[in-house]
């Protein structure tokens, strides 16, 4: 993260004017918002309140939704206020908060995803000694390893001018005037420990997955097809979600219509925060029929 007492404000360059469509515009958002807040919380209460949900497996997909809760609130109650406002501004304190936000929440999203696929690898490669391998003193330190640190590094600003409609780190490290080495250095280890590191121990762990489908017998790789089609269909709509942010940060966009631009500036904190809930929540089984009898009572 960067830090600077030279801009006490930044402007939003990626608003336009609308005219009265920026109340269809703050609807549509604020639906968005409420689905992902009502779909997060209520499997989290689900697993919460019921023990025979205090299993690793859903434990880890408990910290997830905890972590989109986060993510989306870091975006969408000042998304809301920014879509009414003439004036797209924002304070320099305010918007390096939201950067941290938005960063550690890419972060603890990357090692909740590599975590759970150890734990898929555990229980389809080791399945008698899973309950031994993954036990409660394992779980907390495994969910608790996604921690982002934050870096403080001055930079003189030649400019106060963000081309998106929320605070990118890259983009105002753009408009540095001053030595960015520091900040690029430290860039390149988030980006390692934070990425790299995480995506590297998921292919590990899906190669020997691979390994026990192709040598066991049908019902394990039902059961490996079962357990890890939600994990990987999450995995590749967030690192989707992540490429587009990479390219419309660092390459010209200017080509791209200015709508498709923040549509696809806002799939990275709007898409996996609903996508994952209905897609854990309708695969499995167990998640599935306790929400039914949440709803309708015993069935």
């Amino acid at each position: 993260m960067i830090n600077s007492t030279q801009v006490s404000y930044f402007t939003f360059g990626g608003y336009f004017n609308i005219g009265l469509f920026k109340y269809l515009f703050f609807l549509i958002i604020m639906c968005l918002y409420a689905v992902i807040i009502c779909a997060n919380l209520l499997l989290i209460v689900v697993i919460c309140m019921n023990r025979s949900l205090h299993e690793p497996m859903y434990l880890f997909l408990c910290s997830l939704f905890i972590n989109e809760l986060f993510g989306s609130t870091g975006l969408f109650p000042f998304l809301l206020v920014q879509i009414l406002s003439d004036i797209h501004t924002v304070s320099a304190p305010f918007c390096f908060l939201q950067i941290f936000c938005v960063y550690a929440y890419a972060a603890v999203q990357f090692h909740n995803l590599s975590v759970m696929s150890y734990d898929r690898y555990l229980a389809i490669c080791y399945p008698l000694q899973y309950n031994t391998q993954m036990t409660s003193i394992k779980v907390v330190p495994l969910i608790g390893v996604a921690v982002t640190i934050s870096l403080s590094v001055p930079l003189q600003l030649c400019g106060n001018i963000i081309n998106k409609v929320y605070c990118d780190n890259y983009l105002v490290v753009k408009l540095a005037c001053s030595d960015t080495r520091v900040n690029n250095i430290y860039g390149l280890c988030y980006t390692v420990i934070s990425i790299i590191i995480p995506l590297l121990l998921i292919l590990y762990t899906y190669i020997k997955i691979f390994k026990v489908c192709y040598s066991g017998s049908k019902q394990t790789r039902q059961k490996a097809v079962s357990t890890c089609t939600p994990h990987l269909a999450s995995l590749l709509n967030f690192s989707f979600s992540c490429l587009f942010e990479i390219v419309q940060s660092r390459f010209d966009m200017s080509n791209v219509p200015i709508m498709l631009r923040i549509i696809l500036s806002l799939y990275f904190l709007t898409c996996q925060p609903i996508f994952n809930p209905l897609m854990f929540g309708l695969q499995m089984t167990k998640i599935r029929s306790l929400c039914k009898s949440l709803f309708f009572g015993k069935m």
